[in-house]
């Protein structure tokens, strides 16, 4: 299947192939494990973090973790948000999300057209949620994310799509190389 992917991180070429899978995760697992002993103490002490401002690499961290223990119970057909190269149905969504991106001032190196042969999720990134100090809270919204059902309050979905398996750059289609 061709989808458009925004390459951040590192730089990617036209006939470049790579492996994302669960042997071969993505920067958001690396960012989640740095904050592995930060969640456990945040579970088994919530009243000590009660009140206060988690940074947000915290938040992602109990966001992605409550996420993947969900998608490993009910969901493992889907791919791992920690494995998956996040990408775009069409070009123009890509060169949206390469925008916003660029914004955040996030390295943006391209968007490239990708081949894959894997799986997928069409999921809504309005769905992601900031971690909080409740796992019960967290494990819900990560039940709504996954069940990827119409937005209770009207909100038109923010399409992403996750991606696993052996993939293939396929063409480089704009250069953007902003923060990097």
């Amino acid at each position: 299947m061709l989808f458009y992917h925004v390459v951040s991180d590192k730089p990617k070429f036209a006939g470049q192939r790579f492996k994302v899978d669960e042997e071969h995760p993505n920067g958001v697992y690396e960012r989640v494990q740095e904050q592995l002993e930060i969640v456990k103490d945040i579970y088994k002490n919530p009243e000590k973090y009660e009140g206060t401002e988690l940074s947000h690499s915290v938040d992602v961290a109990l966001r992605e973790l409550a996420l993947e223990k969900v998608r490993k119970e009910k969901y493992p057909q889907y791919p791992s948000r920690m494995a998956a190269l996040y990408v775009s149905k069409t070009y123009e969504e890509a060169e949206r999300w390469a925008n916003y991106f660029a914004r955040l001032g996030r390295p943006t190196y391209s968007v490239a057209k990708i081949e894959v042969n894997g799986s997928f999720f069409h999921g809504d990134a309005y769905k992601c949620f900031d971690g909080t100090v409740s796992e019960e809270e967290n494990l819900r919204q990560a039940e709504i994310y996954w069940l990827n059902g119409p937005n209770e309050d009207g909100h038109e979905p923010i399409v992403e799509v996750l991606v696993d398996g052996e993939i293939e750059v396929v063409e480089i289609m704009k250069e953007i190389n902003a923060n990097v």
